[in-house]
């Protein structure tokens, strides 16, 4: 539907819902607009080398994705093609910079800074494109393109897609383009999530869902499953449990490196791993192919979080399966996701790993368990030495060194005979046990009593 329109220079709107393959309805027009060094008109340009289209996606895994379909789109124009984004040294995007592109596809930040340092030089850009503005808004990038859009020249064309339209992408249009067309890909009645994804919401506890998760793992058509989690720490952690379980499982969130993320994603695409567990900031515009579920570890914030997300699967009409827990302190904010997005679950149905609507109603076998292998035993911690048992042999200090468990010790404080307070030797069971011979003197203030004399022994 925008090809047409696109080819011709004009500026365009186009709103449709996501995983409905927005990317190759610019990607086209792009390339096509562009004058490739193989071209006859390439040595007339005013800069040659500069870039003539630009492309701004709202995430870096996203970046990646456009970057990988207009390389496969332009394989046989021979365009110079750039992906830019931050997390990742600046000198080998500065020297292909320097050696001249064509077409750059980046974030934001990284453009503008490496505008900003006059190392790309966004004068000469005839084509833009602003993909997922919606997502972009979010994450409050909005300041940073409308810097980019000044730095570029007013009579380029410029393209807008969305999911969504809040009113400052509507501001930012209408600011920025001329007369632009909009286009959408249904009709206004039509709903926002995509038909051919069957929706479940379920009302779960908090420590009974990675049993939950474990066994949807195993459902009968599951290939490629997705997990979207509140916070990164939840993300961490989910995935580490399902490893540990026995599901190869990969995280993806914001405290990892760019490298580790691109890696991530990368095994998850080539099929080395079947879930991914990801925060909603790291898996923004995610498009792998075959996704057969989307689960939402935590209830959604609001509507179009919801969208997003459940808009990784039944995409390309695919069918799909999106599965939704929600807390029992989130219940309110859920039935206002019901509410707006129309759909029919205003009181989602109570949920174990156990229940048998769930085996029933996502295809679970019934004799699946929450583990695939027996848990890592934890190592066991040394005990420190002298902790127990350990006060024979110089444990204690003054003359009781040892004296426990060898008859017991000394219980008068009076002096022995020769008036030494020094702890007398002790046979240690030589022989089988000699008489212990103790010379005591009765005494009361210091003076003997009972009419005994100074040297008589109280022991007969």
């Amino acid at each position: 539907m925008t090809l047409q329109v696109a080819l011709m220079g004009t500026d365009l709107i186009g709103q449709a819902r996501t995983g409905t393959g927005k990317t190759l309805a610019f990607s086209i027009p792009v390339i096509q607009r562009v004058v490739a060094q193989a071209d006859e008109g390439y040595g007339e340009l005013a800069a040659p080398g500069k870039p003539q289209a630009l492309i701004i996606a709202p995430t870096r895994e996203l970046a990646l994705q456009v970057a990988n379909d207009v390389k496969l789109a332009s394989k046989h124009r021979g365009t110079r093609n750039l992906t830019i984004y931050g997390g990742v040294p600046y000198e080998p995007q500065l020297e292909a910079l320097e050696a001249g592109v064509d077409i750059v596809v980046g974030t934001p930040g990284r453009i503008l800074d490496l505008a900003n340092r006059r190392a790309l030089d966004l004068s000469h850009v005839q084509v833009m494109v602003l993909d997922e503005a919606d997502e972009m808004l979010d994450l409050g990038f909005l300041p940073d393109v409308e810097s980019i859009l000044s730095k570029t020249p007013e009579s380029r064309q410029t393209m807008l897609f969305s999911a969504t339209m809040p009113g400052a992408i509507v501001s930012l249009a209408r600011k920025h383009m001329r007369h632009p067309m909009n286009i959408r890909a249904e009709s206004s009645e039509s709903g926002q999530t995509v038909p051919t994804t069957a929706q479940f919401v379920f009302q779960a506890h908090d420590l009974d869902k990675p049993e939950i998760v474990a066994r949807i793992l195993q459902a009968e058509d599951v290939t490629q499953v997705i997990v979207f989690t509140r916070t990164k720490r939840q993300a961490q952690r989910l995935a580490d449990d399902l490893a540990d379980r026995g599901f190869p499982a990969a995280p993806l969130h914001g405290d990892m490196a760019q490298g580790a993320r691109e890696k991530a994603l990368q095994r998850f695409r080539e099929g080395g791993v079947k879930t991914l567990v990801a925060t909603d900031v790291a898996a923004r515009g995610i498009d792998v192919a075959g996704v057969s579920h989307v689960i939402n570890y935590t209830c959604p914030e609001d509507d179009k979080t919801y969208v997003h997300r459940i808009g990784r699967t039944g995409r390309a009409g695919l069918t799909g399966i999106a599965v939704t827990f929600v807390d029992w302190a989130d219940i309110q904010r859920w039935k206002l996701i019901n509410k707006t997005l129309e759909l029919p679950f205003e009181d989602p149905q109570e949920t174990y790993s156990n229940s048998d609507h769930l085996f029933h109603d996502l295809g679970i076998p019934r004799d699946v368990k929450g583990r695939l292998k027996p848990a890592t035993p934890r190592p066991k911690e040394d005990k420190p030495s002298g902790d127990r048992g350990g006060r024979s042999g110089g444990g204690r200090s003054g003359g009781q060194g040892g004296g426990r468990g060898n008859g017991g010790g000394q219980r008068s404080s009076a002096p022995r005979e020769g008036g030494s307070q020094a702890p007398a030797e002790r046979p240690q069971g030589e022989g089988g046990g000699a008489s212990r011979n103790r010379r005591r003197r009765r005494t009361r203030s210091g003076a003997p009593s009972g009419g005994q004399s100074t040297g008589e022994s109280s022991a007969s």
